[in-house]
């Protein structure tokens, strides 16, 4: 199993950096940062300087999408690195959370994901690609590589990526719904004659280590007031007792009365009171390091292949020296 560590990018910089450094020199394989311009630095801008400062880490957007940037820029931004770097990038992408929303825009349709999949891709490695009717290709490309993997909860999009993408993001860390998921992403790679087993999973979530669970879990709660962003539009479109999505995921979003993206990813998040303990535990890895392995090797048996830590919290230095010093050598292929 490989892991990986999710940043926001908060000035300055240099702490970004030195974190992401922290972070390979524990055994982590891949840099994640949100991808959100109103609320955080450009991401783009200190990819260039993480990779300058690393010898191996990967890095990407948990994940960005197709209406911040025209895509022919977000694929010459990666073939950028990737030329400078060598193919250190990976695109997370997906329809748009807090990017679109702070912005006044609606999040973007499955429809225009998926083409924005195929062209951001096929343009970063070097194939002509066709953007707004327009065909176009990246002349000075030369043996790119950008794996693109996707964001998905509702059934919808995870057919999508089992169709289109190269990796699959799973935003929380439940047993129970991670087997749904990866079994739908799976089944829908085989419908479209794909190979089911070629595509990475990576499971992302909040990960603190320490006896004091009731102070975890309180710094872990906002991740469930923003994985109820997602659920709430399930919910909407689908309907809560539908059958589409399990109630597992959707009934906990009943005491959720609005969202302040203001504090969005952030520890002491006013907006996610409704999310009970039982959720944070579920969605998050919390607790001593035993027991951090333990639900690692049971998401590794249902064919996770990356877990990605969310590191906003009070121990973001702790929790990537544990998890280098007990976790990570545990789980390690």
């Amino acid at each position: 199993m490989d892991f990986g560590l999710v940043l926001q990018t908060d000035p300055p910089a240099s702490r970004v950096i030195s974190l992401m450094k922290r972070a390979e020199r524990n055994g982590f394989t891949h840099g994640w940062t949100f991808d959100s311009a109103v609320l955080w630095q450009e991401p783009f801008v200190v990819y260039s300087q993480i990779l300058a400062h690393t010898t191996t880490l990967r890095v990407g957007p948990m994940v960005t999408n197709p209406g911040t940037r025209t895509w022919e820029v977000t694929a010459s931004t990666f073939a950028t690195l990737n030329d400078m770097y060598g193919n250190r990038t990976v695109c997370g992408i997906g329809r748009g959370d807090s990017a679109m929303r702070v912005a006044g825009r609606r999040p973007n349709t499955l429809a225009r994901l998926g083409e924005a999949i195929d062209a951001i891709r096929d343009l970063a490695e070097g194939r002509e690609a066709e953007v707004d009717g327009q065909r176009m290709r990246l002349p000075w490309v030369r043996d790119g590589r950008l794996p693109v993997w996707m964001a998905a909860y509702g059934p919808k999009a995870l057919a999508l990526t089992g169709r289109k993408a190269d990796g699959f993001i799973l935003q929380l860390a439940d047993p129970f719904l991670t087997e749904w998921m990866v079994k739908a992403v799976r089944n829908a790679a085989a419908e479209a004659g794909r190979d089911p087993d070629a595509i990475t999973v990576c499971v992302a979530a909040p990960a603190y280590v320490g006896d004091d669970l009731a102070h975890a879990r309180e710094q872990c709660r906002w991740f469930g007031g923003m994985v109820g962003n997602h659920v709430a539009d399930l919910v909407a479109r689908y309907g809560e007792h539908s059958g589409m999505v399990p109630e597992a995921l959707t009934e906990y979003i009943k005491g959720r009365e609005g969202y302040d993206y203001s504090h969005h990813g952030r520890a002491g998040n006013p907006s996610t009171d409704f999310v009970p303990d039982e959720i944070v535990d579920r969605f998050c890895l919390l607790g001593p390091p035993e027991t951090h392995i333990e639900k690692l090797r049971a998401l590794r048996d249902l064919g996770v292949d990356q877990f990605a830590v969310y590191d906003m919290h009070d121990a973001q230095e702790t929790t990537i020296d544990v998890y280098g010093a007990e976790i990570i050598p545990a789980l390690g292929d």
